[in-house]
């Protein structure tokens, strides 16, 4: 155990001396396996890391998906879902933060980024809401909150890597992930009629829209619905695998944007720019963050984990608790995928011990990466929002997310006493 400690303490040195993430794991593990063994077998072992993470079949995934949330951000479909989710519930007292919440769960859908669905809704929601007198808080808080879903409603490049990293189905994360994105929108909703009602100024209702109105606004959605379908649908059809879906989705998503009028050559050649440079970042990630753990295999760090708990007698929903604060905790340093690939393969051999449910596993780790992006005191989407509205302060920010922070923790405890809301789908699913 003390070279795996050794290990992560020299991680944190080098993010301290600015080394990006990628690099600091890679050297970490490299060095790492040489002193464990030697240099020739070092060397030997990060060869066959990334020439085994770049021909991967599976890996080939993440692009494809990159690209579609890159396409779909380009045809602005953020403006007409909430103008959807608007036409439909704005006329009530929160109205317009409702609408932002079932906007990002829509745009989420397609996007699968967190920050990208923050720093989309901001530009479209947050000057509606001010404009019909909501309080900077509760917009802004809604918008923070209603971000962290894009990494949880499928597709998800996160879930994808996680399931790499574990061997698990991605189908199946998929099909987990449905459920408890769907209970995060209700009780986001539910945050925020509990904030109106006990302060009915901060959110005001807007206009009421008839129902031909509601038609027709829905009619405007239509290519997101007919997108998400299309993907998931094609894979619990058994029509075309996970890999397969991706590329349909970003064919789509081409098609889509074109369509629109929104796919010109300069964009065009922006977004494939922005998907290669993001594909080749998550890649290096990947990359460093296999070398380190091949490290951690060879020392005993899961071994001495596993006999830990069993000589102290730690119920197992003890150490999920422990392994979820120490997430939290994380999320004041990292961003969600360096989360997930630096500390995953160290936990998942003892969360697969204690016998629990590796695709359940993977969603509470997405559930508890979501909040520790709106947590203080840094908050990547609270940091992303902060960067955008530049005349709101981070203390009315963090403020504005507290409730949502609160059903965000009732959610996780929902999530861990009844496993049965994450994995229902995939056994229905098959």
């Amino acid at each position: 155990m003390t070279e795996a400690l050794i290990g992560f303490g020299a991680i944190l040195v080098l993010m301290l001396l600015q080394v990006p993430l990628a690099f600091a794991m890679a050297l970490v593990g490299l060095a790492g396996v040489a002193w464990i063994r030697n240099w020739p077998s070092a060397y030997s072992m990060a060869g066959a890391v990334v020439f085994e993470s770049g021909f991967q079949y599976l890996l080939s995934v993440v692009p494809l998906f990159v690209l579609m949330g890159n396409l779909v951000t380009q045809a602005r479909l953020s403006r007409e879902l909430y103008a959807a989710a608007h036409a439909f519930v704005g006329h009530r007292r929160g109205g317009l933060a409702l609408s932002t919440i079932l906007a990002c769960g829509g745009f989420g859908a397609v996007c699968g980024s967190s920050l990208a669905t923050t720093a989309t809704m901001a530009k479209v929601a947050y000057p509606e809401m001010r404009k019909l007198g909501y309080s900077p808080a509760l917009a802004g808080g809604t918008i923070a909150a209603g971000g962290t879903l894009g990494i949880l409603i499928p597709p998800s490049v996160v879930m994808v890597v996680y399931a790499i990293l574990t061997e698990q189905s991605i189908g199946k994360m998929f099909a987990a992930g449905i459920l408890p994105g769907l209970l995060a929108i209700v009780l986001y909703m539910a945050a925020v009629r509990w904030v109106t009602w006990r302060r009915p100024q901060d959110g005001p209702p807007g206009q009421h829209t008839p129902w031909p109105g509601r038609w027709a606004a829905l009619r405007d959605v239509w290519g997101v619905a007919a997108l998400f379908l299309l993907v998931m649908g094609g894979i619990y059809g058994g029509v075309f695998t996970s890999t397969e879906a991706a590329g349909i989705g970003a064919c789509g998503a081409f098609l889509f944007t074109w369509w629109r009028g929104r796919l010109t050559w300069p964009v065009l050649s922006q977004v494939l720019i922005e998907s290669a440079r993001t594909t080749g970042m998550l890649f290096l990630v990947l990359i460093g963050a296999l070398l380190f753990a091949n490290f951690i295999n060879f020392t005993s760090l899961p071994r001495e984990l596993q006999e830990m708990v069993k000589h102290f007698e730690v119920h197992p929903i003890v150490v999920i608790v422990a392994i979820c604060a120490i997430y939290i905790v994380l999320g004041c340093l990292l961003e969600s995928m360096s989360m997930v690939l630096l500390t995953v393969p160290v936990f998942y051999p003892l969360v697969q011990h204690l016998g629990f449910d590796l695709v359940w596993f993977g969603i509470i780790v997405v559930v508890v990466v979501e909040i520790s992006f709106i947590t203080p005191p840094v908050g990547l989407n609270v940091a992303v929002l902060k960067s955008l509205l530049p005349g709101v302060s981070m203390r009315t920010l963090f403020a504005g997310v507290t409730p949502f922070v609160v059903v965000d923790i009732v959610r996780l405890a929902l999530l861990i006493a009844f496993p049965g809301i994450v994995l229902l789908l995939p056994r229905y699913l098959g």
